[in-house]
């Protein structure tokens, strides 16, 4: 079972390459952020054409996520964490989708970026962070296989950033981030791509700015944390980086985990 993460930055404008990752990699679940769509602009046909069943929580032109199975269709069990975004006024952003696929609980996030800090964006980072405790702590007394997915917008240490000197005033890796993303690893969850590369370097998002990708300017974003009963079933995890040298790529690319049956 392989279920993998990928921000896609825009459904409509990336539908190509996301149909060819889909066909060509075939994963069980892929959950998708930043689909920027309404709900009713989703195009749900064009996955069903290719085998694919969707949920999906979409916002206009911005946020959003989505959760795609091969085969079966994904049983919501919630959406969103019920916290308002930082405007005044502005409601709950479309950042968190959950369901069972499988017997497997995939929790989809697409978490705020936090940019500029300190601020409300800021501090907004840190309070979602706090919520996605509070239900990732309900998940685990619940005892079901889960993996908890998506854009983190975290870079959790120096070795999974290029440059620590590049990147040291952005949100992505602020002593803060850092300190709520570790939480989630000291509450018991399980890391998959650092626990197979400790060594570091891997990069999910490369920049569309100053020639990153041709460079491998790149960082480590996008992650997959496991309960204790997925992580006992790992067999593989990467990250499918070819993806994003493609014409009209995102700037992120494909990061998966493989599960024993």
């Amino acid at each position: 079972m392989r279920i993998a993460t990928y921000n896609i930055n825009g459904i409509k404008a990336r539908l190509p390459r996301l149909k060819e990752w889909l066909e060509e990699t075939r994963p069980t679940v892929a959950c998708l952020q930043e689909i920027k769509t309404m709900d009713d602009g989703f195009p749900a046909d064009e996955f069903e054409a290719i085998g694919y069943k969707a949920i999906w929580h979409g916002q206009k032109s911005f946020n959003g996520v989505a959760i795609l199975a091969d085969g079966i269709e994904p049983v919501e069990v919630q959406r969103g964490l019920g916290i308002d975004g930082p405007t005044d006024g502005e409601g709950e952003q479309a950042r968190y989708l959950e369901a069972e696929v499988n017997g497997v609980r995939i929790c989809n996030l697409y978490l705020p970026n936090g940019n500029p800090h300190p601020g409300p964006k800021f501090d907004y980072k840190l309070a979602w962070m706090e919520k996605l405790r509070a239900r990732m702590r309900e998940i685990w007394r619940e005892e079901v296989p889960a993996v908890v997915l998506g854009d983190f917008n975290v870079i959790p240490e120096d070795k999974d950033v290029w440059s620590v000197r590049a990147m040291a005033n952005d949100a992505l890796m602020q002593p803060e981030s850092r300190d709520a993303y570790r939480r989630f690893l000291d509450d018991g969850w399980t890391d998959a791509i650092d626990t197979l590369n400790p060594r570091g370097g891997v990069w999910t998002y490369w920049d569309y700015q100053a020639g990153a990708w041709q460079r491998d300017h790149g960082f480590r974003i996008d992650h997959l944390l496991l309960s204790p009963e997925t992580a006992d079933r790992m067999t593989a995890a990467g990250v499918d980086k070819e993806y994003r040298g493609r014409e009209k790529a995102s700037d992120h690319t494909p990061v998966w985990v493989e599960l024993r049956d």
